[in-house]
């Protein structure tokens, strides 16, 4: 019997298993992305100004589309115009956006670094983000040239990226070992100056830190919107272009080099872009923890280790997980408003736990 005659069966065997596989992909793909839609539609008709769900479809679907007859007939008050358009639909769509950007950014560095652990407040940037905002609450504007506080969290991000990037370099080449290392010893650094700022600030100014630091996109308007959007579909566009690339560095620096990956160029490009997506997200809503660890955990659990299909599946998945937890974190507590990164931690830690135990767990390598 031929060769080829021998193939042709285990080929016709092996099938089956990646169609299923690929359907089963797509069905998660299509899952994450209407219970997303149905999130975002519940939360801008959840609220004190009482708009039902398809009431605040129609009236988002009133702005985006001129002519609609509800606008203009009186069948709804300016009030509930307001809350939807102005208030709930910028939250939620922030929440989704920095969820998006938090859970890319952390697949991202888990694949560049070989480390399962790394995510992107690792690397110190949300601590660096921290003090810019932190010198603005306390009143010492001045020291960042008087900025506003989403432009100081900004550029304390810039400048925690920067330093890490050139710790971490040796040799002209960047140490992954050495990234972690570094950004885990400024994050220190940056979180104690954040301390002691918050202990020598006047009493009515430590809700204003404490809230900054633990995450909020309650104060979201669709400009806040801009420069987190625009981050995300920059990150996308890099990620496409080096899909390749990215997925052949988990078998290795040494085989991705021999597969003509610039493997140091690419980590350079990756890490970069990680910094972009946490401090545009970071400036807007605060320190958000814990998404950009499990999100990625779970998407390669659940659709395995090829990037191709795990960074988009991690995308909607942080968007979904975010926009649900600012939904909990505004209606579990009413009036009172929890801050959102207690509910990612809360909702987040077991649920994690409770995948980290099944075989799927295995199957991704987090035995190892």
């Amino acid at each position: 019997m031929s060769v080829s005659a021998q193939r042709a069966p285990a080929a016709e065997r092996t099938e089956p298993p990646r169609r299923r596989r690929a359907r089963s992909n797509t069905l998660v793909v299509i899952a994450l992305t209407l219970g997303l839609l149905l999130v975002i539609l519940v939360s801008v008709g959840t609220g004190s100004v009482h708009v039902g769900t398809l009431d605040a479809a129609k009236l988002v679907l009133g702005h985006l589309v001129p002519g609609m007859p509800w606008m203009t007939d009186g069948t709804y008050t300016a009030l509930q115009d307001q809350a939807v358009w102005r208030f709930r639909l910028p939250r939620v769509l922030l929440a989704a956006i920095t969820g998006a950007c938090l859970a890319l950014a952390g697949g991202l560095m888990q694949a560049v670094v070989h480390n399962p652990l790394a995510e992107p407040y690792v690397l110190g940037v949300s601590s660096g983000a921290g003090v810019g905002a932190v010198l603005v609450v306390v009143g010492a504007g001045g020291a960042v040239g008087g900025l506003s506080l989403s432009s100081a969290a900004f550029v304390g991000a810039a400048v925690a990226t920067a330093a890490v990037y050139l710790l971490a370099r040796k040799n002209g080449r960047i140490a992954p070992q050495r990234l972690i290392l570094a950004g885990v010893a400024l994050g220190s650094l940056f979180s104690a100056v954040t301390s002691y700022l918050t202990l020598t600030t006047e009493a009515q100014n430590v809700f204003s830190v404490m809230f900054f630091l633990l995450g909020s996109v309650s104060a979201a308007t669709m400009g806040s919107l801009l420069v987190p959007a625009l981050a995300l579909l920059f990150a996308l566009v890099v990620v496409a272009f080096n899909i390749r690339g990215i997925n052949a560095v988990l078998i290795g620096d040494e085989a991705a080099t021999a597969l003509g990956i610039q493997v140091d160029r690419l980590r350079t490009v990756l890490l970069l872009v990680s910094a972009l997506l946490v401090g545009a997200v970071v400036s807007v809503s605060g320190s958000i923890g814990f998404v950009g660890l499990i999100i990625p955990h779970i998407a390669r659990i659940t659709v395995g280790s090829d990037h191709r299909i795990m960074l988009p599946v991690s995308v909607l998945g942080g968007a979904f997980f975010l926009a649900g937890a600012d939904l909990l974190a505004r209606t579990v507590a009413a009036p009172t408003e929890i801050p959102i990164g207690i509910l990612t931690a809360v909702v987040g830690a077991p649920f994690f736990l409770w995948i980290m135990r099944r075989d799927g767990a295995s199957k991704a390598g987090m035995d190892r």
